[in-house]
């Protein structure tokens, strides 16, 4: 498999009164064409940030992007208007991403009357085509956002990422808002088009039970840094940050009978604006030692398995 994505000491900080908050700080990765890879941590770590700064949804304050074997740190007005065909994003809310003054198949044709010569009439054969693949019913296709539960809601943001034939995509939490049947349809629904289109995915969210099921690799963000990375089974079956133990711990068991260990966090979290070089998990670590202060970085604890931990051979 090539190389679709490069991220290289990727940072987004954000000015404010206290500083520059370190939303996404020094995060470096690669993802392999036709891949997964889930990005899991707590709310606020960065995970969302990441996704949209490559998108260019937000600009990056510094590092490198590798789209396709070619450079996409700083593009061109022209360079972005490809990109947007070939980089879509699915969002969080299936209802606050859509317009509401737009019916279904109105939202679907919006990109391909930006992006495509298309005619009216192929534009709406195209938006009933991408609504069939989706799993809409056509009937819907005059039907408004409120007019729909969260399940088509969120078919339809999938269509409207579809329409320009991408073949990368953030999924941005896409099923969190949604009942756990529902997700299962959703997720089951990205994996059928994964398949079928060739698309290479980077699955933002902080279910783990999800990320496991969708995932080839997984990285672990904490404070705008990756604490761990590696295939999906290594992450569950051999953690090695302290970290990523503390989230393992929390996932449900459906076993009355097993009782899983949880690993409560405690103490204060470091402030993500101007953080000191050291360790930002120390506050709350039942492991930490004066080591910890120095910068910590990602060290290969078995091959593709890298944890930014100095004890993580101990734990």
């Amino acid at each position: 498999m090539s190389v679709l994505l490069e991220v290289n000491d990727l940072k987004k900080y954000f000015s404010n009164r206290a500083g520059l908050l370190h939303a996404v700080d020094g995060v470096s990765f690669k993802l392999e064409e036709g891949k997964t890879l889930g990005i899991v941590g707590e709310s606020g770590c960065g995970k969302t940030t990441l996704g949209r700064t490559i998108l260019h949804l937000i600009e990056p304050t510094s590092g490198q992007l590798i789209f396709e074997e070619k450079d996409i740190s700083k593009p061109t007005k022209a360079e972005m208007h490809y990109l947007r065909t070939r980089m879509q994003i699915i969002f969080q809310d299936p209802y606050s991403s859509l317009n509401p003054r737009m019916s279904v198949s109105e939202t679907i044709i919006e990109p391909l009357i930006l992006h495509t010569n298309l005619s009216k009439e192929e534009r709406l054969t195209e938006a009933r085509r991408l609504m069939e693949v989706v799993g809409l019913a056509e009937r819907f296709e005059s039907s408004y956002p409120h007019e729909l539960d969260g399940g088509r809601r969120q078919r339809i943001g999938i269509a409207r990422a579809l329409a320009l034939n991408p073949k990368f995509i953030v999924c941005d939490e896409p099923v969190s808002a949604l009942d756990v049947s529902i997700q299962a349809q959703i997720i089951n629904l990205l994996l059928d088009l994964q398949e079928e289109r060739g698309l290479t995915y980077m699955f933002v969210t902080h279910d783990l039970a999800v990320v496991k099921y969708i995932s080839d690799d997984i990285i672990v963000m904490y404070m705008g840094n990756i604490v761990e990375k590696a295939p999906a089974d290594e992450i569950f079956n051999d953690t090695r940050h302290p970290y990523s133990k503390a989230l393992l711990s929390a996932i449900p068991i459906p076993n009355i009978d097993k009782k899983m260990e949880r690993i409560l966090l405690t103490g204060e979290i470091t402030s993500p604006v101007n953080p000191k070089p050291g360790c930002r998990f120390i506050p709350r670590c039942l492991y930490a030692t004066e080591e910890c202060a120095n910068p910590q970085i990602l060290e290969e604890y078995s091959p593709g398995h890298f944890v930014a931990c100095c004890r993580h051979t101990e734990i």
